[in-house]
């Protein structure tokens, strides 16, 4: 019984935005992003985390955006025109994800989805929860959940 079941649970496919930082793709559940925009200069908050930007007004309210990059360990990003913020709903909080382009949008199943190589730090591993290969691409999915700082989450509620 349990393998039927299985069965029907694999075949559903879940929708994915692709992502790029710098040389690297990633995606996130495409259920979690709630609007697409063009880089705005975020206003800085003292005191805050490095990969914490600042903050925009999205119609009225204040939006934190995060420089996925440098949360993801992989350096500062040097916002220009070119670069898009992602807005994402994660943990009844939207925030704002500062990252270099979206790519594409992705039709998998779970068993497309790899598990994130055991050579992974913990740090990777939290962050990165499986990875896809798509076309040649490899493609890490991130786990929103664990985007925002403990602090921050407090903060913010």
């Amino acid at each position: 019984m349990n393998q039927v079941l299985n069965t029907k649970a694999s075949d559903q496919r879940r929708e994915l935005i692709a992502f790029r930082i710098g040389d690297q793709e990633y995606c996130v559940d495409i259920m979690m992003v709630r609007e697409i925009r063009g880089w705005t200069p975020a206003t800085p908050l003292p005191h805050a985390q490095s990969y914490i930007r600042g903050v925009i007004n999205l119609r009225g309210t204040v939006l934190p955006i995060i420089d996925l990059s440098e949360r993801l360990g992989l350096g500062t990003t040097i916002a220009e025109a070119r670069h898009v913020i992602i807005v994402v709903r994660c943990e009844n909080r939207e925030v704002g994800l500062l990252v270099d382009a979206v790519c594409d949008i992705l039709s998998v199943t779970d068993e497309e989805i790899q598990p994130t190589p055991s050579v992974a730090s913990d740090t990777v591993k939290s962050f990165v929860r499986g990875i896809l290969a798509v076309e040649g691409r490899m493609i890490g999915l991130i786990g929103l959940d664990r985007i925002l700082p403990d602090e921050f989450e407090a903060e913010a509620a």
